[in-house]
């Protein structure tokens, strides 16, 4: 192939993705508003406080080191962030740490996933499952870094390897839960889950919020596509 013809696929295949990505409008504001959400999550906090401080106590007395763990995560339009979780995985100074660098990840594309985890702690396993791991973002929605419904925050790294038409994830304020959440989470392959965020991101709508937020409830019970 001459290099006239591959620089030619190269800029066919950059106009398609620019195209993509113009497309995708943003639609937060026809969304659920911030502020009905920040609302929602301190009442969920409030409720839920119980469970929040039998979970860390738990987790803190299975394996050394804090109940909680923060990670940078990549909001919307690439806003950096500090996102929080209930530590699920043993740390690097444990002696029962494994290193799974050299893995093979369960999960085609840039977002990397381990159906079986040597990392995580059988507490681990129980909250990653019914994704109380992920209950301490309710303070990032209090904070403004995330919205109740809306994309999964991603990992730097994760985002560093996007597409320009996977950029378009990045348009909409990251969620707790989603439309990928409930459409299977990892039990699909990362171009499914892109298609559903920019599905979303295209349709948003407060009845299309209020829906997966209903929908997220047997998917959290029933523990679908979490691992």
């Amino acid at each position: 192939m001459s290099s006239m013809s591959i620089s030619a696929n190269i800029f066919t295949r950059y106009e398609e993705n620019r195209q993509a990505s113009e497309r995708i409008q943003t639609h937060d504001s026809a969304g659920l508003p911030l502020g009905l959400q920040q609302a929602l999550a301190a009442i969920a906090l409030c409720v839920l406080a119980p469970l929040l401080l039998l979970t860390a106590a738990i987790i803190r007395c299975e394996s050394p080191g804090n109940a909680l763990f923060t990670q940078i995560r990549v909001g919307r339009h690439g806003r950096r962030f500090k996102l929080y979780k209930f530590r699920s995985m043993r740390m690097a100074s444990d002696p029962k740490y494994v290193d799974v660098s050299a893995m093979q990840s369960d999960r085609e594309g840039v977002c990397q996933k381990f159906f079986h985890d040597p990392r995580v702690t059988a507490v681990g396993r129980i909250i990653r499952k019914f994704s109380i791991d992920e209950l301490p973002q309710l303070i990032n929605v209090l904070k403004g870094d995330m919205a109740l419904i809306g994309p999964r925050p991603a990992l730097e790294k994760e985002t560093d390897a996007y597409t320009l038409r996977a950029r378009g994830r990045l348009q909409a304020t990251p969620g707790l839960t989603g439309l990928w959440q409930v459409s299977g989470r990892a039990d699909t392959t990362f171009e499914q889950q892109i298609d559903l965020d920019l599905s979303y991101v295209r349709a948003q709508s407060i009845w299309e919020d209020i829906r997966i937020m209903f929908a997220t409830i047997p998917v959290v019970v029933f523990g679908r596509g979490a691992y």
